[in-house]
């Protein structure tokens, strides 16, 4: 593979499940994976339960940002995986799609 493949974690708040999917991803991947998060309605700040149970694990998300889930992040994206509460993606040929049952 000549390219570093690219993960997008995406749930409806981008807050809690997708921030931390995409922390562990991050910190076990050791930058053979590019990772991103988004969500179709990002809330106003990542999940405190969510930062606090990552830094018990000594991750910090606490600076992360909800971001809004674009067509870009999409297409941009080797491997697109949803969170399990049904949030719509938008669909490209050649990616991978997953769904979490969370």
């Amino acid at each position: 593979m000549s390219k570093t493949p690219e993960v997008l974690f995406v749930c409806v708040h981008n807050a809690g499940r997708s921030q931390m999917a995409a922390a562990l991803l991050q910190h076990y991947a050791l930058g053979r994976v590019s990772v991103r998060s988004a969500g179709s309605e990002p809330a106003d700040e990542v999940n405190p339960a969510a930062a606090e149970a990552l830094a018990e694990l000594g991750l910090d998300i606490t600076a992360e940002i909800p971001t809004k889930l674009s067509y870009a992040d999409v297409e941009a994206s080797d491997v697109v995986i949803t969170m399990g509460r049904g949030d719509t993606c938008p669909v490209f040929p050649g990616r991978r799609y997953l769904d979490w049952a969370l």
